[in-house]
């Protein structure tokens, strides 16, 4: 199957963007908001950006289908389509709607195609920023024309990680410093910026996490599953870690797999 252009996708992602995510930010009603379990919330704006993303990006490949994150909440039937052979296209319309709610500025749109099982291209999308960060499986991570490159400098002490609070444990004491941002397209996009060298997480919702490992291991990063397992978008009860090579990762992942 040939490749979408990059920019194509990109271009779908700043229109709907502008058409339905920007136009609500910080300007959201009572009734523009709901609770689908507890503590769990979507806005307007994530469904009405989910439709468009899903039409548009199933008009530019015919016969591709799609898991996103308000489809799968309706219906959870609908992650089957990641076992079929028809490639789908993994969608978060807003990642991190509980900061996009609060008016926080750290939230972003994701997009991945998968074929097969394998993820062949991702983007993440910062509407505020306007920055789109891309990356085709075997063709590295762009970002402005600008190739990305994860980084590691100095020893386990002076790493700066994404860990949740109930994950830190013994890892606090060990490495530099820790941040949670509530946004997993946020981490992926300060792993590629060297502002963070590490992530962990525990739930892999394959919308959250299908591109951003791609444009991680593009960029040059490695990840696996706590197991040591590759990561693999489909659903899983396993938990994932990041870091800028595998001597690191080494290091990092005996401080969490009590977890």
């Amino acid at each position: 199957m040939a490749m979408i252009t990059p920019e194509t996708v990109s271009t779908i992602l700043r229109e709907v963007a502008d058409e339905v995510v920007l136009p609500r930010f910080t300007r959201l009603a009572d009734e523009d908001i709901r609770e689908k379990h507890p503590g769990d919330f979507v806005t307007v704006a994530d469904t009405e950006a989910e439709f468009l993303l899903s039409q548009r990006l199933c008009a530019l490949l015919p016969g591709s289908v799609v898991v996103a994150e308000e489809a799968c909440a309706a219906d959870h039937r609908t992650m089957r389509h990641l076992a079929g052979e028809a490639p789908v296209w993994v969608l978060d319309p807003i990642d991190g709607t509980g900061n996009y709610i609060k008016g926080n500025k750290r939230f972003a749109m994701i997009a991945a195609l998968v074929v097969k099982g394998r993820t062949v291209q991702g983007w993440i999308h910062d509407p505020l920023s306007g920055r789109t960060a891309v990356a085709e499986y075997g063709a590295g991570s762009w970002c402005g024309g600008q190739r990305l490159a994860v980084s590691a400098q100095g020893g386990l002490g002076t790493l700066c990680g994404s860990v949740g609070p109930r994950f830190r444990g013994r890892l606090a004491e060990a490495v530099g410093s820790l941040m949670w941002q509530r946004s997993a397209a946020h981490d992926y996009l300060a792993l590629l910026d060297n502002i963070l060298q590490f992530a962990y997480f525990h739930r892999l919702h394959p919308w959250d996490h299908a591109a951003g490992v791609l444009l991680h291991a593009e960029a040059g990063g490695y990840s696996a599953l706590l197991s040591g397992t590759p990561y693999g978008p489909m659903p899983t009860r396993e938990a994932l870690l990041l870091a800028p090579d595998r001597a690191l990762w080494s290091q990092l992942q005996p401080l969490l797999d009590s977890f």
